[in-house]
């Protein structure tokens, strides 16, 4: 989180933050996420380290939820750490930020492709570059196994 804390909007960069959901001690499940999400109007900061120790993840400015469609604003973005720190933020292409339903969540988008997603199980997922934050993939495959998984949201 500390190398994080210079990409974050100023008005979050002395916040504390507390782990709300991690795979470790809530289980591998989308929905037990949704629900342990944090207030409506909070950011998140989802972690993932996938089973070949890659670090990535996403920073969305408002919770993780359940939704209909996209949701969230150019201050969301994408990182990896691999080996260091690398923030893909909005291009401004077009606003898929965020967006939850009971099987996929999915962060970014375009041209079917999809900036970082996660199967209901929490245990697949994959990143492909998208228009939304013309990322690189961020795992070192573009389909990866999930070993642990934290949403971070502000105290």
């Amino acid at each position: 989180l500390p190398q994080l804390g210079a990409h974050l909007p100023p008005r979050l960069a002395q916040q504390p933050w507390h782990l709300l959901y991690c795979t470790a001690r809530d289980g591998f499940s989308l929905r037990t996420l949704y629900r342990c999400g944090g207030q409506a109007g909070s950011p998140a900061l989802l972690l993932i380290r996938d089973t070949e120790a890659q670090a990535f993840g996403a920073f969305s400015t408002s919770t993780i939820r359940c939704s209909n469609g996209f949701y969230g604003t150019g201050e969301t973005f994408l990182f990896s750490f691999s080996p260091e720190l690398k923030v893909f933020r909005w291009t401004g292409r077009n606003n898929f930020f965020v967006k939850g339903d009971v099987n996929l969540l999915m962060v970014g988008g375009g041209s079917g492709r999809f900036g970082l997603w996660l199967d209901e199980d929490l245990h697949r997922g994959g990143s492909h570059p998208c228009e939304t934050f013309d990322n690189k993939t961020l795992s070192s495959r573009e389909e990866f196994c999930v070993q642990d998984l934290e949403v971070w949201g502000l105290a």
